[in-house]
């Protein structure tokens, strides 16, 4: 059997790792699922059941998506996403991950967090401390087109999908936040063939 992706289109995890995959020319069966109902095969092959799970040719599972997209740039970095200052972009990565994704969560998903809310509650606290890297990523963006300066690289492709999450959550708010840099920065990369590309909607994976 040849590489397998397990992958849900709207995970931002996911995205980040297809856009890899996609920017290096790798071959794979893509197998797209419902994270309510994960099939038995993908969570033989990676047991803490999230996507994306990358199979590769010689059987060697991947179940990290930062993983699965610098092991794609190592095959072929055809975009040269690599060809920037790694230490600072895995710190910008590192605080995507971590700290903003955690205010994210909270935001967005505000009843998994609080008992005392409803669900499709938003935590507007949490929104207020996510706001804090969003500055960051303005102040930068405010001197370049891209994170790391005027060619885009493996730190924009890792964020922007955790950033066009954050953005949907309240639409209308963000559409006037004080982040004009980073809105024109995310909508180019929504914008882009590479995404729509990525963005396909398959059907279904079904046992066969």
């Amino acid at each position: 059997m040849g590489a397998v992706l397990w992958s849900f289109r709207r995970c931002p995890y996911a995205m980040r790792g297809r856009m890899g995959l996609k920017a290096s020319g790798a071959v794979y069966e893509h197998r797209e699922i419902v994270l309510r109902d994960k099939p038995q095969e993908m969570l033989e092959a990676s047991p803490k059941g999230t996507v994306p799970v990358f199979i590769k040719d010689d059987g060697k599972v991947i179940e990290e998506s930062l993983e699965l997209l610098k092991w794609a740039l190592s095959e072929n970095d055809s975009l040269g996403w690599l060809d920037c200052d790694l230490d600072v972009a895995n710190a910008l990565i590192e605080a995507n991950d971590t700290t903003f994704k955690h205010h994210l969560d909270r935001y967005k998903y505000a009843s998994r967090y609080d008992a005392k809310a409803k669900r499709g509650d938003t935590d507007i606290s949490h929104r207020v401390e996510a706001e804090k890297h969003i500055q960051k990523l303005e102040d930068l963006l405010s001197n370049a087109r891209y994170l790391l300066g005027e060619k885009q690289s493996i730190a924009d492709i890792a964020i922007f999908p955790f950033m066009r999450q954050f953005s949907n959550v309240e639409p209308d708010w963000w559409s006037a936040a004080p982040y004009p840099k980073t809105r024109e920065w995310l909508k180019r990369h929504v914008e882009s063939e590479l995404f729509k590309s990525v963005m396909v909607k398959f059907p279904l994976w079904k046992q066969k």
